[in-house]
């Protein structure tokens, strides 16, 4: 991670927060966080500041496009570049099958989708423009997650989102392969977050794994910051699968 300048959407809270922090213990060198929560991010950028590095935040609602250009426009003028960008914005609003509303479909597609898709644009028209390091012009990962992969009734508008960013991060790596700019995805199965345990699934996350227990979030942000790192110089639109062997169980 040495010298890498980092950008986190949804950095304020849960995995983006944490990968925060594990990036500067990791020698990133600029850490921005993009958050619909200014306090969160502000907090979460304070491991960074502790060591005195650059840092920056703004306030953006993901669902509307300019709002995503303009927070993504103020971070990179401020850390001067973005050499990798990360996806973790995300809702997850649980819901049987036959009972989703509009109003979830809505949410959720704004916010796992186009929010994703804006932010993913606002990153390669910057990218476009910055000198490669090496051969690499930026990069970009997405969280995805297993339920793009698998049946979830019990939350199939999640799913289906989740799915949707699968094909855009495949479409975006081809479109962008030539400008040297990589995209590829993470997709975890459950964690054993604070959500998780609010929610009251961890017991079920647990017994969906081959390994017993859900996955620590350190251990999935682990993959996404080897993604999105200086190590990382010819994947591009692959999916990095992290489920504790649920994927196939």
């Amino acid at each position: 991670m040495k010298d890498l300048s980092l950008l986190i959407v949804g950095g304020g809270s849960g995995l983006g927060a944490l990968l925060a922090s594990m990036a500067v213990d990791e020698g990133a060198a600029k850490i921005g966080i993009i958050d619909i929560n200014t306090e969160a991010a502000e907090a979460a950028l304070e491991p960074a500041r502790a060591k005195g590095l650059p840092t920056a935040s703004a306030k953006c609602d993901i669902q509307v496009g300019p709002e995503c250009h303009a927070a993504f426009e103020a971070i990179a003028s401020k850390l001067g570049r973005i050499d990798t960008l990360v996806n973790c914005a995300a809702i997850y609003p649980r819901r049987p099958l036959l009972e989703i509303t509009d109003a979830d479909w809505d949410a959720s597609n704004g916010i796992n989708i186009k929010g994703t898709y804006h932010m993913m644009v606002a990153a390669v028209r910057h990218m476009q423009q910055q000198e490669p390091k090496g051969n690499v012009r930026g990069r970009i990962v997405n969280l995805a997650s297993v339920d793009a992969f698998k049946a979830h009734p019990q939350n199939a508008h999640y799913a289906a989102t989740k799915a949707a960013v699968v094909s855009l991060t495949r479409s975006f790596a081809h479109y962008v392969a030539k400008d040297g700019i990589l995209v590829n995805s993470v997709a975890p199965a459950g964690m054993a977050t604070e959500k998780a345990k609010a929610l009251g699934f961890l017991e079920e996350l647990a017994k969906a794994s081959p390994l017993g227990r859900g996955a620590q979030p350190p251990e999935i942000a682990e993959w996404v910051l080897m993604t999105g790192g200086p190590k990382n110089t010819y994947m591009t639109g692959e999916q990095v699968i992290v489920s504790g062997g649920y994927i196939y169980a």
